[in-house]
């Protein structure tokens, strides 16, 4: 997997086993001094364009709420008819202008696990084994979902999310795999901000939750994180900072921090507030729901796209 460290964003750090790879998204970590401009280089590896079915795999206790948020954030990327702008699928075009053209992404199977099959503190292994749960295909993004309660090994740590491969059989057979854990109850000011205050850096008052769960909306930004990544760096030869795969920046992990314009570390830039709720929002999706998503690497310019 890459390694990326983002400015209250989830850092995707890699881990390797003999048959996986494995990208993470570790903590938000506050970056202190402005990065230089970051170019993205494609590799010549093999990206996954065209329509990518994206399987779920629900490992733990989520309310029927949370999943309906979590899957209608899914459909708003691919959606069948246009949502008023500024939109999750305006947010997702950018993966468009990255070699290949777009990604369709369907959504496939759900596979529910609410016993807890493989208890409640999960090693890397683990999430491959549970991935696996739906099916593998190589045009596939199989991605396990934890609960709240459930301990991942290096969540909140230095990692929130994970996107990354498995190998099959044959040496060209590779399947794409992805993981996002709930922190509401673990660590949302590593991996939900900005809905909370972040452990550490300016202590600026955190923005309203859009859907109104801390854990479920911080989950949908990271969940946005690793899937831009992975159709656009699936088998770390797509497109990331520099010569190792392990240690680049990606799609989203590339903008420190940035969901609106005029950002700042600690300042996740303008964003729209609804001025009944509150709450802070930049995309609009599907069923009326409405998501806050961090900004993108876009190859046309070579900058941080947002939307608002």
């Amino acid at each position: 997997m890459n390694s990326i460290v983002l400015a209250f964003l989830p850092v995707l750090l890699l881990f390797s086993t003999t048959n996986n790879n494995f990208c993470s998204a570790t903590p938000r970590l506050l970056a202190l001094v402005k990065p230089d401009p970051i170019v993205l280089k494609y590799h010549n590896g093999k990206l996954l364009k065209g329509n990518v079915t994206v399987n779920l795999i629900w490992y733990g206790k989520f309310t029927s709420p949370q999943k309906s948020i979590l899957v209608d954030f899914l459909q708003s990327l691919s959606p069948r008819r246009p949502l008023a702008p500024p939109s999750v699928a305006s947010w997702w075009s950018t993966t468009a202008t990255y070699k290949g053209g777009p990604s369709n992404i369907l959504l496939g199977k759900q596979v529910v696990d609410e016993k807890y099959s493989l208890g409640k503190s999960l090693k890397d292994a683990h999430i491959t084994a549970l991935a696996s749960m739906a099916g593998l295909g190589p045009t596939a993004v199989n991605v396990v979902l934890t609960s709240a309660d459930v301990a991942v090994e290096d969540f909140c740590m230095n990692t929130c999310g994970t996107h990354g491969y498995t190998s099959g059989k044959k040496p060209d057979d590779k399947y794409a795999l992805a993981w996002v854990g709930n922190s509401g109850k673990q660590c949302p000011g590593q991996c939900a901000w900005p809905f909370y205050k972040p452990v550490v850096g300016p202590q600026t008052p955190p923005l309203v939750a859009p859907n109104g769960d801390v854990g479920i909306d911080g989950m949908v930004i990271n969940l946005a994180t690793v899937l831009a990544g992975t159709v656009t760096n699936p088998f770390d030869g797509g497109y990331y900072q520099g010569a190792d795969s392990t240690a680049g920046l990606e799609a989203v992990t590339a903008c420190l921090g940035i969901f609106g314009s005029g950002a700042f570390p600690g300042y996740p830039g303008k964003v729209v507030v609804d001025k009944t709720s509150g709450a802070s929002y930049n995309a609009q999706g599907a069923n009326g729901r409405r998501y806050l998503l961090p900004a993108m690497w876009d190859p046309a310019t070579s900058t941080c796209k947002t939307l608002v």
